[in-house]
C-alpha cells in the first residue's frame, strides 16, 4: 500500500497527467519486489516496472522515485538491455499524445519538466499517426511551457555519412504540418 501512495504522488503532478488523470488509480506492475524507504523518502522498482495513472504509462527497467524536504517529487526511470525507459501521455483536450524513448528518463516535479537522456527520441502523435519527431542524445520537455531543446553529443566529429538521430551526435527535428494546412491551396507570388 504505501507503495502505491509513493507512486501516486509522483503521478500527480501537472507534467505527467493530464487533469483527468490527477484523479485516476495507479497501477504499478513489476517483475521483482520493490523497496519502500520511508525515512528516505525512495521508493524503487525493478524488473519491467509498468507504472499507469489514466492516460500516462512508463516502462523501464528500473524506476526510482524521491521525495524532497519540500514536498516536490523527482522520478528516474531506467531501461534495461535492448529496451528503453519509455513514457507516453494523452494531451490535454486533444486526440494527441507526447510519447518518448531514452536510455534514461528523468522527472522534475518542480519544474515540471521531463529529460530524455541517452538515444533519445519524442513524438507527438495526432491519434496514432506520428506528426512531429525530435530526435538526439538529450531531449528537455517543459510541459508548462510546451517548449522541447534537443542537443546531440559532446562529440566534435559528426558522423562520416552526415545522418542525423540519437547516438550518432547530431540532432534532427521533423514538423509535420496539420491537414487542415497541408490541403489549403498555396497562395500566388
Amino acid at each position: 500500500m504505501a507503495v502505491l501512495v509513493a507512486a501516486a504522488c509522483l503521478l500527480a503532478g501537472p507534467a505527467w497527467a493530464a487533469r483527468a488523470d490527477r484523479n485516476q488509480p495507479i497501477t504499478i506492475d513489476a517483475d521483482k519486489p520493490g523497496t519502500v524507504d520511508m525515512l528516505k523518502q525512495v521508493v524503487v522498482f525493478n524488473g519491467n516496472v509498468v507504472i499507469t495513472q489514466g492516460t500516462i504509462t512508463i516502462r523501464a527497467e528500473r524506476a526510482e522515485i524521491r521525495e524532497g524536504a519540500d514536498g516536490f517529487r523527482a522520478a528516474i526511470a531506467i531501461g534495461g538491455a535492448g529496451q528503453q525507459a519509455s513514457f507516453r501521455q494523452k494531451r490535454e483536450g486533444l486526440d494527441e499524445y507526447i510519447q518518448g524513448t531514452a536510455d534514461r528518463i528523468e522527472y522534475e516535479g518542480r519544474g515540471d519538466v521531463v529529460r530524455f537522456l541517452g538515444r533519445a527520441a519524442v513524438k507527438r502523435l495526432r491519434g496514432s499517426t506520428p506528426a512531429d519527431e525530435i530526435s538526439g542524445e538529450r531531449i528537455t520537455y517543459d510541459s508548462t511551457t510546451e517548449v522541447f531543446s534537443v542537443a546531440g553529443s559532446t562529440s566534435p566529429t559528426p558522423p562520416a555519412d552526415g545522418a542525423s538521430g540519437p547516438g550518432n551526435g547530431r540532432v534532427r527535428v521533423i514538423l509535420t504540418p496539420r491537414e487542415s494546412a497541408a490541403s489549403e491551396p498555396e497562395a500566388p507570388r
